[in-house]
């Protein structure tokens, strides 16, 4: 495989005999195997770092490769160097993505817990691997020399990796309770821990004296600090210079990439291997402001999807399940995962025990700390370079970090299952009780967007109703978590305050939370900016969870399809459409779809120059009767019209039904009509079969909101009405043309709303978070125990509402 590319199949030529076409075939090959291995384990909750894992070794002599004539043509032993040399590379890129991730600020502020766990699930695991290590040199790697093989031993067991147990968390929701802090923070003491104890191993590991070893360690030392003493005020420079907002300079990206290199040369010139010089630059690397994050987002994408996965299939291909045979092999591999798990767990619980931690939290802790990954994968691959691993120790190893880390989310889910107590509030709709009229709605306002904002904005303000500081709005910015390195940062940047994330760091969040601060300081609303990140299968239970936690009234959400400039809609996709299904399902308070269709204009309109005019279509029924508490609401604002037009349903009401819907019809007449003179208007259809609705609604077309329940007792407009319901359907349908945006209200009802009741409304409070306690303060009002929570022990307070 002398030359690089061939003249083409039409010239006789094979292009699997040269080097270009055959790593454009393996690329191609190990994206599609690994992809369609993490789409099929996804119901398992596994990170991709699994399915990247197995299909590496399926991809090897384990499966696959049983076929000589496949491992001969797809992956011959003289392209090898190409592939791991693609590999190698981007695993140096990736591990400076790592070191990016890892705040050594966030260590020096590790808790004495999580530092005693750290320690714990290092020493223990460490002092086991070492005894594993004699049976192991009695049995299957009799050659391999003592000291190094020692080490490399101890390391491999006593490795927690960082990146993958941060992915775990936050699927599980898991992030920013104290467990999954102390977790993390407990993972990142081992990670630096580890890095140095793999720099001793190889160090050992040379072919020379113990002096050249010293010299090895003595100069990486030096390296290391050299790094931080010369290397960090350049890079600190460059990240002074990027500014919030805009882009990163192509001359900045260029050179700290190039200095990445250079230290991977550096390192390895050392000979303690190049991926220590990528991991050490992106530690040095400045982590306030928006130099690391734009870096994330320059590099990530192709490392993360493109080389990485070259680097498992690498060792895929190096791992041959065949070579464990026999009572012994097995044995051992039995063994090598008894004292990994022994050594992490036990060392982990023990300790959490001792420092108070209850045993349902010490057990799922210890199981946390037990994820192997990718650091794991480097040990093992330095060592069998190193000649201190063959064959068969290799594979034994492989499959122990492949168990380890597959058995961490099904054992966490089982074992560790918080309580979600409710804390106890009244006020779950927007009509009020008699006995709460002067009360604060508050809102949890959700979005995709920034695009979304304005029209948010503007209903807002039309909603903020009389008086000062009524109205609370909770904007939370639903993000989707991808296996992006950059969405796990922004995880570990939000404040710590319980779901959702909180995330003013982060540079595009970062101007969302102006958006709303300056929002704020120009109305008298109270904001609060918070972005929920999940996966899209989840994400609704953070909206749920969240507006128990904040004790929201109504819950706003976005629609699942958005505008085009041809006034139609497209949908975002299905996973957008369940997730309003799965809220309007399970929210512990009323629910209302927002369609989008730029109310106000692509800005925010100010309160002294707005000007809606809204029309509220009444049947009857709860849905309405919410709708209609939610449409007064909006009259009481001097520059909002309502015009309420009843339509006197053809479904037979019952009595009680009919008293609520005429009560409700002259609570808003008494309300509005004395307030506001002229811009309250009322219609009344008697007759209301399907075309006299259409027509009623066909003659309110000079409006900018439309305000409608979900449920109304009429037949549907349009057929297979979706979440909207029969009249908020159509009303964006292609049948009526209109640029006025839609509000559709579900009130809640526990009897119609069954998974709501997993919220117990008799449970005690949760004791305040820190932004609860700063809620409170601005409102002057104390409805939550002002004392530190704690979700590791799922204390609640004693204190009610």
């Amino acid at each position: 495989m002398a030359k690089v590319a061939s003249h083409g199949a039409f010239q006789g030529e094979s292009p699997l005999d040269y080097a270009l076409p055959l790593i454009i075939l393996q690329i191609c090959l190990v994206i599609v195997v690994t992809r369609s291995l993490a789409y099929l384990l996804r119901p398992l909750r596994q990170p991709r770092v699994i399915a990247e894992i197995i299909g590496g070794i399926l991809l090897g002599p384990s499966a696959l490769g049983r076929s000589t004539k496949f491992l001969h043509t797809v992956f011959p032993p003289e392209s090898m160097t190409v592939l791991d040399t693609l590999a190698n590379l981007g695993l140096l890129f990736f591990l400076f993505l790592v070191g990016l991730e890892l705040d050594l600020s966030a260590i020096r502020r590790t808790g004495r817990k999580a530092l005693a766990i750290s320690l714990s699930g290092i020493a223990l695991p460490f002092a086991l691997g070492i005894g594993t290590s004699f049976a192991f040199r009695a049995t299957v790697v009799k050659d391999a020399p003592h000291a190094p093989f020692l080490v490399f031993m101890g390391v491999a067991l006593s490795i927690t990796a960082f990146p993958v147990l941060a992915r775990i968390l936050t699927e599980l929701k898991l992030l920013t309770t104290d467990l999954g802090r102390m977790a993390l923070s407990a993972a990142a003491v081992d990670d630096v821990v580890a890095w140095i104890l793999l720099a001793l191993a190889i160090a050992l590991s040379g072919s020379g004296s113990p002096i050249i070893s010293l010299w090895v360690l003595l100069t990486a030392a030096g390296f290391v600090i050299g790094a931080f003493v010369l290397l960090k005020p350049v890079l600190a420079w460059m990240a002074r210079r990027c500014r919030e907002g805009e882009p990163i300079k192509e001359l900045y990206v260029c050179a700290t990439l190039a200095i990445v290199l250079a230290g991977g040369f550096l390192t390895d010139v050392i000979g303690i291997h190049a991926l220590f010089g990528g991991f050490v630059v992106g530690v040095v690397v400045p982590k306030e402001g928006p130099f690391a994050g734009m870096l994330l987002e320059k590099v990530e994408d192709l490392v993360s999807g493109l080389f990485l996965p070259l680097y498992f299939v690498s060792s895929g291909l190096k791992t041959n399940v065949a070579t464990i045979s026999g009572a012994k092999s097995w044995g051992l591999l039995v063994l090598v995962i008894a004292n990994a798990c022994v050594g992490k767990i036990g060392g982990a619980v023990a300790t959490s025990l001792l420092v108070k931690i209850p045993v349902r939290e010490a057990v799922t802790l210890g199981f946390l700390m037990n994820t192997k990954g990718l650091v794991e994968l480097v040990v093992l691959n330095i060592g069998r370079e190193r000649k201190v691993l063959n064959d068969e120790a290799f594979a034994i190893m492989v499959l122990m970090a492949l168990f380890t880390t597959f058995i961490t989310t099904p054992i966490v889910m089982a074992v560790y299952k918080p309580a979600r107590p409710s804390a106890p509030y009244k006020r779950r709709t927007v009509e009020c009780a008699p006995g709460d009229a002067g009360g604060e709605l508050r809102v949890l306002a959700c979005f995709h967007s920034s695009r979304n904002i304005p029209t948010l904005l503007n209903l807002v303000e039309a909603s903020r109703g009389t008086g000062r500081r009524l109205l609370a709005v909770y904007a939370m910015h639903l993000v989707e978590l991808s296996e992006r390195s950059s969405a796990i940062t922004m995880v570990q940047r939000a404040r710590r305050n319980g779901v959702p994330f909180f995330n003013s760091a982060d540079r595009g969040e970062g101007q969302l939370v102006v958006a709303f601060e300056a929002f704020q300081q120009l109305s008298s609303v109270r904001v609060r900016a918070m972005t929920a990140i999940s996966d899209l299968d989840t994400i609704h239970r953070d909206v749920v969870d969240s507006a128990t936690g904040k004790r929201a009234a109504v819950v706003v959400m976005p629609y699942h399809k958005v505008l085009h400039h041809d006034g139609s809609f497209q949908s975002l996709g299905s996973a957008y459409h369940a997730i309003n299904k799965r809220v309007l399902r399970e929210a512990p308070c009323s629910v209302a779809i927002l369609v989008d269709r730029g109310l106000g204009g692509p800005a925010q309109v100010s309160a002294q120059n707005v000007s809606f005019s809204v029309a509220m279509i009444f049947f009857g029924g709860p849905d309405d009767r919410e709708a209609l508490a939610y449409a007064t609401r909006m009259a009481e604002h001097p520059g909002v019209a309502v015009t309420l037009a009843r339509c006197r349903p053809n479904r037979p009401h019952s009595g009680e039904e009919s008293a609520d819907d005429e009560a409700a019809i002259d609570a808003f007449k008494s309300k509005v009509g004395m307030a506001k003179d002229g811009s309250v208007h009322f219609e009344e259809r008697e007759a209301c079969a399907k075309e006299d609705v259409l027509e009623t609604i066909s003659s309110l077309t000079k409006f900018n909101v439309f305000v409608v329940g979900r449920m109304p007792p009429t037949e549907p407009l349009v057929e297979n009405p979706d979440e909207l319901g029969p009249v908020g359907s159509y009303l964006v349908s292609p049948e009526f043309r209109t640029t006025a945006s839609v509000l559709v209200i579900k009130r809640y009802d526990p009897a119609t709303n069954p998974k709501s009741k997993r919220f117990d409304p008799k449970a005690r409070p949760p004791a305040a978070t820190e932004e609860d306690v700063l809620d409170e303060a601005e409102t002057g009002r104390s409805a939550v125990a002002p004392v530190p929570w704690s979700p590791v022990s799922d204390r609640v307070s004693d204190s009610e509402q």
